[in-house]
């Protein structure tokens, strides 16, 4: 939230942005009930697609920001598309790369200004620090970005750093790991149970409407495999049949855990807007870790014989 707050900081007052409308929902209380109240402007919109963009310009549009693939729903934004139009308008281009991690997507190859982590997630990837880390190639911004992190304060301990490190020696490793675990588990989950599950939603199924372009600027998938139950009641039957997965917030961390976005971390949403991008109730969202897949797999297919068929 540090990093979210020193990009929002570059921006003064009158100025407006446009922001992917399904993002993690920290970045939607930040911007919505804070950055508002000192006269920042922001739309909302579905920036898979260019013609959603271009409708909310404004005289006064100085940044665009997209999450990609968004949380949880996992939808794609097209890296080199939207720097193509912020570089035609003049905007700064901000890529919040959280869930693929450096390993697996480079916005600043596509052309983005910065690159927003969060460090808590597959960078640290061992669920023991809290942070967040801004990446830009430009000079202009560097400095900028600076001037802020040390007039605010937003500035990780030293041990935390050091733990960050220490976890990138094994990124590679471990990002391997978990697109191995999630890519079987997806297409196992697709194949056999489908009258248990709504929709699967992940990058790495030829199913995803996507998934042409998930391999064009992605070197895997990911992690993160979000499915739809249907209906709470089926959500809460499938959280209490889980024994591996864990019941967090968080994800990208070695161990698997399980997240309801609706009552967790998207609970500062209002349900006109997540449902908006199909976020509802019967939403559950996995965080593959790196155990053993027969062991995850049999996690999940037990808890979801608690499941009603759709």
């Amino acid at each position: 939230m540090g990093a979210i707050h020193a990009v929002g900081t570059l921006l003064q007052q009158g100025d407006h942005v446009i922001v992917t409308n399904n993002v993690y929902g920290g970045t939607f209380r930040i911007f919505e009930r804070i950055f508002k109240n000192f006269g920042l402007e922001f739309s909302w919109v579905d920036t898979s697609k260019l013609e959603n963009i271009e409708k909310v310009l404004k005289v006064n549009t100085r940044m665009i920001y997209v999450e990609t693939p968004s949380n949880p729903m996992l939808t794609l934004t097209d890296l080199k598309m939207v720097s193509d139009f912020a570089v035609t308008n003049k905007l700064i281009s901000v890529c919040d790369n959280t869930f693929m991690s450096p390993y697996f997507q480079n916005p600043l190859d596509s052309g983005f200004d910065i690159v927003l982590h969060s460090t808590t997630k597959y960078i640290n990837g061992h669920s023991d620090i809290i942070g967040g880390c801004v990446v830009t190639n430009s000079e202009v911004i560097a400095e900028k970005l600076k001037f802020i992190q040390n007039s605010v304060g937003a500035v990780p301990s030293p041990f935390d750093c050091f733990l960050v490190l220490r976890s990138t020696k094994t990124l590679a490793l471990r990002m391997e790991r978990h697109n191995e675990n999630s890519v079987k588990i997806a297409k196992e989950l697709e194949k056999n149970y489908s009258g248990k599950i709504k929709k699967i939603f992940y990058p790495g199924l030829e199913s995803h409407p996507q998934y042409e372009l998930a391999k064009k600027q992605m070197t895997g998938f990911g992690g993160i495999i979000s499915i739809d139950l249907g209906s709470l009641e089926n959500a809460k039957s499938f959280f209490n049949g889980l024994k591996i997965f864990a019941r967090a917030e968080s994800l990208g961390g070695v161990e698997s855990l399980v997240c309801h976005p609706v009552s967790m971390t998207h609970g500062a949403v209002p349900k006109e807007e997540r449902e908006k991008f199909g976020l509802n109730d019967g939403l559950i969202r996995l965080s593959v870790g790196v155990e053993d897949y027969d062991d995850l797999i049999e996690d999940i297919t037990t808890a979801l014989n608690n499941v009603k068929e759709k």
